[in-house]
């Protein structure tokens, strides 16, 4: 399609952004932004720890000359700090499914969608709700399509159709799964109902953050047979109680060795061999693999949960510091951050450019599912996998294509909430 004769909207939005003023957005679009050597400039990003590493910091403060002041934050505390302290951060590394929660306090700023520079390049997941490939992405749960616009830049609601406002700026999302211990358990695991199997009791372990936990849980009992969902993101009351007794059911048995909160207590748990089966994240089993242990991100029939999350503004970030937001936010699309987490088993929200920045036999291993041509590095260069080997699940379109849920916040939260904590306290 000639490029001139028919401009996309996106183009003619940031032309009228370019003839307004908006010196910033025009520079976005024109080049990479510029060092700041000449004034300190500090960056406030509060999030779950996803994104949260001293190797992308000192990258950034190398380019841009930016310093990143990191605040982790278990997810639920994601939340109450958005909703009640929208001043003590510039950027907030939000889930998707927050942002249900997040939006209608007023407390972030739209992403003015014409100042990101890679804004045509990010997945259609995101932008479209399909893969690459034109497949449509699973909608149960929170899909990231169903908040991923609002109808303002000042706006608490979200937009159906795709606006010229973001609620974030996506930077890595995954399809989520068990993780195992190959060598501890030594047959094969294809279902998420193997998690209460009492071959394993005192030896599993399930997510404690209520949210995404119990979309673990709806997995589990589905897959045995016990509990059927209309939404397992958005169930009845009768559906919560039934996951709920299911999971107590199993805890009093003693099926449960731990409920971990946080990633690393998820790594120590199956470095140590405490448990040999459960709810993990892929940077986790990375950690376990990277000190020479065996741990499989395991696929399963049954597909996997799948989250997103992304940068959002927070409702005070003007003038200047909103500058070096969004010179920040397109300086993290551009390639090297991404690279660095796709080498951590997350997937990046601009593929053409983390690609730019990997060797092709990393990006053959990580992304299209081939054999290792060569030995695979941790990203502290430790071995991660000797050539020859593939990763779990395979390529993206395999482990993107079989999202059977999001993470979700239900119409029927607080009741989740409540009967979850009595499942942790029974």
């Amino acid at each position: 399609m000639n490029e001139k004769r028919y401009p996309t909207r996106r183009r003619v939005l940031a032309r009228a952004a370019a003839t307004a003023g908006l010196a910033f957005g025009s520079r976005a679009l024109s080049g990479f932004p510029a060092v700041h050597a000449a004034e300190p400039v500090t960056l406030r990003i509060a999030g779950t720890g996803v994104n949260q590493f001293k190797e992308l910091a000192d990258k950034c403060r190398e380019d841009l000359g930016f310093s990143v002041q990191y605040t982790s934050l278990v997810s639920d505390d994601v939340v109450k700090r958005a909703v009640t302290q929208a001043s003590s951060f510039d950027l907030l590394d939000s889930e998707y499914w927050m942002l249900k929660k997040i939006v209608p306090s007023g407390n972030l700023r739209g992403i003015d969608t014409t100042r990101i520079k890679y804004y045509d390049q990010i997945v259609p997941i995101f932008t479209k709700g399909e893969l690459p490939g034109g497949k449509k992405v699973a909608r149960e749960g929170i899909a990231p399509i169903k908040v991923a616009y609002l109808t303002g830049e000042k706006a608490t609601g979200f937009s159906a159709e795709p606006s010229q406002w973001m609620t974030v700026i996506p930077t890595v999302y995954n399809a989520d799964t068990l993780g195992i211990r190959p060598d501890l358990i030594k047959r094969p695991i294809e279902s998420w109902a193997e998690l209460l199997n009492p071959e394993f009791k005192g030896k599993s372990s399930i997510l404690n953050i209520p949210s995404i936990g119990i979309m673990d849980a709806a997995m589990v009992c589905e897959a045995q047979g016990r509990v059927k969902y209309g939404d397992k993101g958005n169930m009845t009351t009768g559906e919560i109680d039934q996951t709920i007794a299911v999971m107590t059911e199993a805890k009093k048995a003693g099926q449960f060795r731990a409920f971990w909160t946080d990633f690393n207590e998820s790594v120590n748990l199956m470095a140590s061999g405490e448990t040999v089966i459960q709810s993990m994240w892929s940077p986790a089993v990375t950690a376990v693999r990277s000190k020479g242990i065996a741990c499989t991100f395991q696929p399963l029939k049954e597909g996997y949960r799948s989250w997103a999350s992304g940068f959002a503004l927070s409702k005070g970030v003007t003038g200047k510091k909103a500058e070096w937001a969004y010179e920040f936010v397109n300086w993290f699309l551009s390639g090297w951050a991404g690279a660095y987490l796709n080498r951590q088993g997350y997937y990046s929200a601009v593929l053409e450019t983390a690609k730019a920045n990997m060797e092709p036999y990393e990006w053959a291993y990580w992304m299209e599912g081939k054999p290792a041509e060569k030995d695979i590095k941790a990203p502290d260069g430790s071995l991660l996998e000797k050539a020859g080997t593939t990763r779990d699940g395979g390529s993206y379109d395999d482990r993107m294509g079989a999202v059977a849920c999001w993470n979700a916040v239900m119409d029927e939260n607080d009741y989740m909430v409540r009967k979850w904590n009595e499942f942790i306290a029974a």
